[in-house]
């Protein structure tokens, strides 16, 4: 069978794979199993076909969007436009986003959206119709809205085709205050918030390091506390990818190695991801940069290759039950969805591993999206009410600490201590507080129950019950 094949069998099992992972968590929690049913369940799943003008001829497009859960609303999730989405994929996903919302306290249902298609096989006003059509059929469905679904990017998607939906929604809601809140990701200068492009590659780079801040931990995998000097390898140069790089290598990891879909680069002395990225914009490959020690045409060859941390951060069932023995990583988080098989994660931990899986290490999209969607409906960005009033009581309280001590401030001391925090300093601080929180909480659920195997099982556990107790609120189940 060939590799294509494998693929597509493997996608197609994506949503049976998560029920599976659910099913197993389930029975560490004591909820009637008609609850448990429901909140496992996709609530509404909507495919539809429509055709666009390509060329000189037509070409008809098959699109989905899934609301997996309404015990929060909005729902939630991202829409991606890929040639290989299908609606096991875009099921699987939206019922991943439920998880991830309440794991990481975001009061969203989960929802997901897929176009099938391949974004480079078309001219910017060929996907802008797209966009705009697929917005207006949700539109037609009450599949969209700033208090019913609201979409987001994701693979293959971003900031442009948020505005596009942004203005087909408003267009079609005229004078509908919120309308701006129907979707997130959007660019800053149409209500987007600062932060939101970096955030899940921010939030990757969080989790990691809390991870390995747990001393009793990193013992048990034979590795020192802290995230200053351990080795990383990242699968994925887009935007998870190069955030998580770029964020960790601020905080002090080293980036050994790079995987992208045309080969790996690999040095063990590190290598230079803002040099590497410029190399692949000039070159249109990571291939051949000059840092790199070592090369591979296999890309999947770069996982293997020794280090303390790997991130799959490109698409799912990437590391397999095949080669996940000559997984050198003693830890892999989680960037995208899905990068791991349920079979290649069993071995893993048998083998003395910890997986932070992707619906907590990669929430920082939907985290700052949340932030977003209060700015849209508060009509007020992050910052504006306070910052003056913070710097006028910080300038306050300098100016009478040295009048009493007699110590004059340099101005580079006054002016860190009197400054008021900024929209993306807020987001930061939210996103970090966020991660932080939400790690420990799935940490003392995995610790507590000495049956429940891996660190996913256990932030399903926490979901579960979570969503069981707003389904409970909401006077649907006793």
């Amino acid at each position: 069978m060939s590799n294509s094949k494998i693929v597509a069998n493997q996608a197609d099992h994506f949503f049976g794979d998560v029920c599976e992972n659910f099913d197993h968590a389930a029975q560490f929690t004591k909820h009637d199993a008609g609850l448990l049913d429901q909140i496992k369940s996709c609530n509404s799943v909507y495919r539809f076909r429509f055709p666009i003008r390509k060329g000189n001829g037509f070409e008809v497009i098959d699109a989905w969007r899934v609301e997996h859960s309404h015990h929060q609303s909005p729902t939630k999730g991202g829409i991606r436009y890929s040639e290989m989405v299908n609606e096991d994929e875009v099921m699987a996903l939206a019922a991943l986003m439920t998880y991830k919302c309440a794991i990481v306290n975001v009061p969203f249902g989960g929802a997901k959206g897929g176009i099938k298609i391949n974004p480079k096989n078309y001219t910017v006003g060929e996907l802008e119709n797209i966009t705009r059509r697929y917005t207006v059929e949700l539109i037609k469905k009450n599949f969209i809205g700033p208090s019913i679904d609201v979409p987001a990017p994701d693979y293959g998607s971003g900031e442009r085709e948020m505005s596009w939906i942004a203005d087909t929604y408003a267009t079609m809601n005229p004078g509908q205050l919120d309308a701006l809140g129907a979707v997130t990701g959007k660019p800053i200068a149409l209500h987007g918030i600062a932060g939101r492009r970096e955030a899940t590659g921010r939030g990757v780079a969080i989790a990691i390091r809390e991870c390995v801040s747990v001393a009793e931990d990193m013992q048990k995998l034979g590795l020192t506390t802290g995230i200053s000097g351990k080795r990383v390898i990242v699968q994925g140069l887009g935007n998870v990818g190069y955030h998580s790089a770029k964020f960790l290598s601020e905080f002090g990891a080293i980036i050994v190695g790079l995987c992208e879909y045309e080969g790996a680069i690999y040095n063990e002395a590190g290598l230079d991801i803002e040099a590497v990225f410029l190399h692949r914009k000039e070159t249109g490959s990571i291939l051949g940069y000059p840092g790199a020690k070592k090369e591979f045409r296999n890309s999947l060859e770069g996982l293997e290759q020794p280090c303390d941390i790997l991130v799959p951060a490109a698409l799912e069932n990437q590391i397999t039950g095949e080669n996940v023995k000559n997984i050198k990583a003693k830890i892999i988080a989680e960037g995208a969805n899905g990068p791991t098989t349920p079979g290649a994660e069993t071995m893993f931990y048998q083998n003395g591993g910890i997986i932070i899986p992707d619906m907590y290490a990669n929430a920082g999209g939907v985290t700052v999206s949340y932030f977003e969607w209060l700015k849209n409906l508060s009509h007020v960005a992050f910052g504006r009410m306070n910052r003056r009033f913070e710097e006028n009581s910080n300038l306050n309280l300098v100016n009478m600490v040295e009048g009493i001590t007699g110590i004059a401030l340099s101005p580079l001391q006054r002016s860190s201590i009197i400054k008021g925090a900024s929209e993306l300093e807020l987001v930061n601080s939210g996103l970090e507080d966020t991660m932080i929180r939400s790690y420990h909480e799935i940490r003392e659920t995995f610790k507590g129950n000495p049956k429940i195997e891996t660190q996913r099982i256990a932030a399903f556990v926490g979901a579960i019950n979570k969503i069981a107790v707003s389904y409970q609120n909401l006077g649907v189940w006793p």
